[in-house]
């Protein structure tokens, strides 16, 4: 081995040794809320996610420094150079196939089996949800509250409890995308699908379609707005009063036209 090749695999060594404290921060820093895993699914979403791209980290180094030891160490050294191998038994070959193939699989079909049991886990909604049916219509979302109250593009619910949302469509196929719990789902006309998702902190995100519905798909979004018990509460009453005030005006409004019609 000559010296520029030493140099070289001294340099990849220093690369791939540069790089596990990197590696390993990466594996430290997952997300905050993902080490809290009792309440937040999306949480173990992120946890799968970031176990995903560090395996790739890792068989990407892997990989380049194997690559990069065979090009050098058994690369042509003159032009007229012939290679030769030599013949490797059964059992050397199928070693080489299977143990490679099994350590790098492992981990993946671990993965695969956590993801999978996170979607059966999903799929259980929480006993205590607080639920909300949800109609979509182009190009707008409708929220219905147990009290009766609606909102308009506008998703309020209490921070700390599960929310199950019931969804149907009007016209079209819609999706209800909260993109910050990770959650999303086909709104069907004509059948009822669901979605949970857990309010963890008070604060506003955003809901989308994320199935394209048409010219304003685009303009198809909303707030969710995640406040406190107190703060929800009152929130409920007022809606539920401007509906009752409304519906109120509106009798009123259509008897004073029948009087008009009648005369």
């Amino acid at each position: 081995m000559n010296k520029k090749t030493r140099r070289l695999l001294a340099g990849s060594a220093a690369l791939a040794a540069g790089s596990l404290p990197g590696l390993a921060m990466a594996a430290a820093e997952v997300p905050r809320q993902s080490r809290d895993f009792g309440i937040t699914p999306h949480a173990h979403y992120d946890e799968v996610l970031h176990h995903v791209f560090l395996d790739l980290a890792i068989i990407g180094v892997v990989f380049t420094l194997v690559t990069l030891y065979f090009m050098f160490v058994y690369k042509r050294k003159h032009a007229e150079e012939v290679g030769t191998q030599p013949r490797l038994s059964t059992q050397a070959m199928l070693g080489w196939l299977i143990i490679p193939s099994a350590l790098f699989l492992a981990d993946d079909l671990y993965l695969f089996v956590k993801a999978w049991d996170l979607h059966d886990d999903y799929r259980k909604v929480p006993a205590n949800a607080y639920e909300i049916k949800v109609t979509g219509a182009l190009w707008s979302w409708s929220y219905e509250y147990p009290n009766g109250a609606v909102s308009a593009n506008e998703l309020v619910v209490p921070v700390g409890r599960p929310v199950l949302l019931r969804m149907t469509s009007k016209d079209v196929i819609h999706s209800h995308y909260l993109n910050k719990y990770r959650v999303t789902e086909d709104v069907m006309p004509g059948r009822v699908t669901y979605e949970w998702f857990m309010p963890d902190e008070i604060g506003e995100s955003v809901v989308t379609c994320r199935e394209y519905c048409g010219m304003m798909h685009s303009g198809m979004y909303g707030k969710v707005k995640v406040v406190s018990k107190e703060d929800f509460d009152a929130w409920l009453r007022q809606l539920s009063s401007q509906a009752s005030t409304a519906t109120v005006q509106g009798r009123q409004e259509h008897s004073a036209v029948r009087a008009v019609a009648s005369l």
